[in-house]
């Protein structure tokens, strides 16, 4: 089958323009063979001749239906795509003298979140003069992570950056959606967590 096709990705029969290629496939001798010769086996299977290493030495070719090729690739990489899991980061905000209503709020919906599988990114940020606070910043921030550690991993400790203290923390890989927790904090009703608009500036 002599059909001469340039591809972005593979070079395949005519246009593979080297002397010599080391030889793969099903129903081929693995070797290294001259060009022709190489295009000659091909041919006599009714199959192509694709290049499928170019940087080797010699190139690596391998004699295949250059079509059904191209579409395994395509579906591996679809299945590899679909494998992937998209990293998503939750942000949940304390002010630095947060109270136990509110903590109790944000706690639930970060126990939620590490559920569905995303990391969550709680910090304490400090206004003017609070941040004075610094060190209750960050006991309010450890003790989040200690009342999320059937659920949670920490993944970065508490770090001060301007006038934010971060911590992360990445899902435990034990935890799934659905999965019924033990109750280790009374649980507020369930509402969209938002920012602290209402903080005193």
């Amino acid at each position: 089958m002599a059909i001469d096709k340039t591809k972005n990705q593979h070079r395949i029969n005519e246009a593979i323009r080297v002397k010599e290629v080391r030889l793969v496939g099903d129903n081929v001798e693995q070797g290294v063979y001259n060009i022709q010769e190489a295009r000659r086996i091909a041919e006599n299977q009714g199959l192509d001749l694709v290049e499928i290493s170019p940087n080797a030495d010699p190139p690596v070719c391998r004699v295949t239906d250059y079509q059904k090729f191209v579409y395994q690739l395509k579906k591996k990489a679809k299945e590899q795509k679909a494998k992937s899991v998209k990293i998503v980061v939750k942000e949940i905000r304390f002010g630095p003298q947060t109270d136990d209503h509110d903590y109790n709020f944000k706690l639930k919906h970060a126990k939620e979140f590490l559920q569905e599988g995303s990391k969550v990114k709680s910090y304490v940020f400090f206004r003017g003069r609070s941040i004075l606070f610094k060190e209750q910043g960050e006991v309010l921030l450890l003790r989040f992570a200690n009342d999320l550690e059937d659920y949670a991993r920490v993944e970065q400790m508490p770090i001060l950056e301007g006038k934010r203290m971060t911590i992360m923390l990445a899902p435990k890989s034990t935890t799934k959606k659905g999965q019924t927790p033990p109750k280790s904090q009374a649980e507020a009703p369930k509402a969209a967590v938002a920012e602290e608009d209402n903080e005193a500036e």
